[in-house]
């Protein structure tokens, strides 16, 4: 990250999720296309900093981290003197501007106690007298160009939309050293998995991911790697004891970074809705992601390599209370899940492009 800019300060404020942290990368970056000069400011939570590391576009990271219980956190900024404190370090910075990417109304709140003179944001949950400029949000076009929209609002041009990520030489060469000692050859096909969500309810089944990871190693002879964190370990070894051959298992034992590092050097990854979904799309990795309770319109994968499955059902998307809105299948999943099949999955990876590399088995 670059330092001492003379240009204006400006402050972003979208915090918490991977997916968000890394779907806010096409905004900051056309913001630093109109703006080489300013010193860029973002406002992050302290576990997604390392989704963006390196990132060339900003200047500086700055953690926000209240308790909630929707992401993990680590409540550094957990009593009201610890927020006052906060709200006390951002006004010492002085930002000209305030670009509020977060919708809820406690975003607008921070966003004008910096004493920022201009603030932009979305025109949500009743908080538009604490902004100067407010932007329309829309439900029916994906996240990416909504927080585009608030550069368009602002009159920012908007030249690119893509997804970044970054890896370092170390990191690589991790990923390097990972094949090599879990015996994968230069050159072998290799099949990542990602089976976990956030709430497992709405993931795919795990005996459909064991049963698709079996068909793709026989199909093509290609090694399967099962990515997962800490909280996985359980359900990857019934995973690993349920896929013949054995799986290379990457769930608990690697860093976000290590994690990313392998996933770009898989041929195919296939994965639920999900932080790691993002990663992927952002490592330009081909993808096929799974789709049930919510709309992939907003907060699916965002990329040329990307393939989605998803059976929309009249009560899709949904407020995701498991199983208030809808009665579960026998397995306790949704429908909407449980309506993909196998066969899909396996079709979708057999006419992706990413796949041309891999040589079919009779």
């Amino acid at each position: 990250m670059s330092a001492n800019r003379s240009g204006k300060r400006i402050l972003v404020l979208r915090y918490r999720f991977i997916g968000d942290t890394i779907l806010t990368v096409p905004f900051l970056r056309n913001l630093r296309y109109a703006e080489p000069d300013a010193h860029i400011a973002w406002v992050v939570a302290p576990g997604s900093t390392d989704v963006v590391r390196d990132i060339p576009y900003v200047d500086e990271f700055i953690d926000w981290d209240p308790v909630t219980s929707f992401a993990d956190c680590r409540g550094k900024h957990r009593t009201w003197a610890d927020k006052y404190g906060f709200i006390q370090e951002l006004r010492a910075q002085h930002f000209d501007k305030v670009y509020v990417l977060k919708r809820s109304f406690s975003s607008a709140v921070i966003a004008w106690l910096t004493g920022a003179r201009a603030r932009i944001g979305f025109n949500t949950e009743a908080r538009g007298f604490l902004l100067t400029r407010r932007v329309p949000y829309r439900n029916d076009q994906h996240e990416v160009q909504n927080f585009l929209d608030v550069l368009r609002a602002d009159g920012v041009p908007v030249l690119d939309d893509y997804l970044e990520a970054w890896l370092s030489d170390e990191e690589q060469a991790f990923a390097e050293q990972f094949f090599a000692a879990n015996g994968i050859a230069a050159g072998e096909p290799v099949i990542g998995i990602h089976p976990f969500a956030a709430n497992q309810s709405r993931a795919w089944h795990h005996d459909n991911f064991a049963e698709a990871a079996n068909e793709l190693q026989r199909r093509y002879g290609a090694r399967i790697i099962v990515f997962g964190g800490r909280g996985d370990v359980e359900l990857g070894q019934t995973l690993r004891e349920r896929i013949t051959p054995e799986p290379v298992l990457a769930v608990g034992t690697t860093s976000l970074r290590q994690t990313m590092a392998i996933i770009a050097r898989c041929n195919v990854m296939l994965c639920n809705d999900s932080g790691i979904m993002h990663v992927t799309a952002a490592l330009n990795t081909p993808l096929v992601a799974l789709f049930g309770p919510q709309s992939p319109v907003k907060f699916g994968p965002w990329g040329k390599r990307c393939k989605v499955l998803y059976s929309a059902f009249p009560c899709s998307p949904c407020k995701q209370k498991f199983f208030e809105e809808c009665s579960p299948s026998p397995r306790m999943k949704p429908q909407c899940m449980e309506s993909i099949s196998v066969q899909q999955v396996l079709d979708a990876v057999e006419q992706f492009e990413g796949v041309s590399s891999l040589e079919r088995r009779a």
